[in-house]
């Protein structure tokens, strides 16, 4: 007799089955050139799971021995940079450059520190490690101390290619600030919102580095402290950037705000002119269509009188108002 299978049970099978195809195994040894993908989860290989659901966080937690509500925070997008341990699990969320919703310039990235893996979870696609997958080392994922700085080192390496990027974007309007548009307000706004998340992001990520560095999370070898003290500056360094950065922002924006307001009051000079010039001939004209007795009314050449005396006086008024930088 074929046993029965309610639709319950194939129905978490099957979820079972897609969150095992989503969640991908890589090795490597030192003498290896590139990451392999291997077919199953296998002691001191590294899980990474890209687009994750709850169900891929479920067979993770069987996999890591954990609970699935010790997890929940890797789907977070806006999760915060910090770290803790879940007994002998560290998990260390962090966040990179990214862009996939709109205003949200940062995703989240979560390292965890297995007794026996390295995972790295991310809600989204992440060519962050995608490209780091990609390239040649000799790293090994037996190795997790130095994987784990790898990755770090790689996502301050982008957050400071990124900086760079806004702030020779910042530095090219400012060249180009004679002539402001509505389109470079919006690029100038975009910027400042860009930086002020990574700043956002940097402090924190400063924050976990430390924690780190002290060797409370994960054992460190000399090598390895060396490392993560250079990371730290580069992380300050970013910090600095960003903050000129911003700084170059604020007062960029304040140029601007001040040549609109010349170009406004020239503008409403300009107005003000043009409408007195033109109602200079309004005032003639009605003047002398009024039904009374006016100088000049029955002279032959009337006409041609007042058309020169306006056009006298109108001369005059726009060489007064050209003195005066109004034209």
């Amino acid at each position: 007799m074929n046993e029965f299978k309610s639709p319950i049970l194939l129905l978490k099978k099957s979820l079972f089955e897609i969150a095992q195809v989503m969640i991908r195994y890589y090795f490597k040894t030192v003498r290896d050139e590139e990451f392999q993908l291997i077919p199953q989860v296998r002691e001191g290989c590294w899980i990474h799971i890209e687009e994750a659901s709850s169900e891929d966080l479920a067979l993770l937690a069987q996999i890591l021995g954990l609970e699935q509500a010790d997890l929940q925070d890797c789907l977070d997008k806006f999760e915060v940079p910090r770290v803790e341990r879940i007994q002998n699990t560290v998990l260390i969320f962090t966040r990179h450059p990214s862009e996939y919703e709109t205003g949200l310039y940062t995703s989240t990235l979560t390292i965890i520190l297995a007794p026996h893996y390295i995972v790295t979870v991310a809600p989204h696609q992440c060519h962050l490690v995608q490209t780091f997958l990609q390239q040649k080392s000799k790293l090994s994922t037996l190795q997790k101390s130095k994987l784990l700085i790898s990755l770090l080192l790689k996502i301050t390496q982008d957050f400071t290619a990124h900086i760079r990027r806004v702030r020779n974007n910042v530095l090219r309007q400012e060249k180009e600030m004679i002539s402001v548009e509505s389109e470079d307000i919006t690029a100038l706004t975009t910027n400042e919102e860009v930086l002020n998340q990574y700043q956002s992001t940097l402090i924190p990520l400063r924050n976990v580095l430390e924690a780190i560095t002290s060797g409370r999370y994960t054992n460190l070898y000399e090598k390895d402290q060396d490392l993560l003290e250079d990371l730290l500056n580069n992380v300050k360094q970013s910090e600095d950037i960003c903050g000129i950065s911003l700084k170059s922002i604020r007062s960029l924006r304040d140029s601007y705000q001040i040549i609109f307001t010349n170009n406004l009051h020239k503008t409403i000079k300009l107005l003000t002119a043009l409408t007195i010039l033109f109602s200079i001939p309004t005032m003639v004209a009605s003047l002398y269509g009024m039904n009374v007795t006016l100088p000049f009314a029955s002279h032959p050449f009337a006409f041609f009188y007042l058309i020169g005396a306006t056009g006298f006086i109108i001369i005059l008024a726009v060489l007064y108002f050209q003195r005066k930088r109004w034209l």
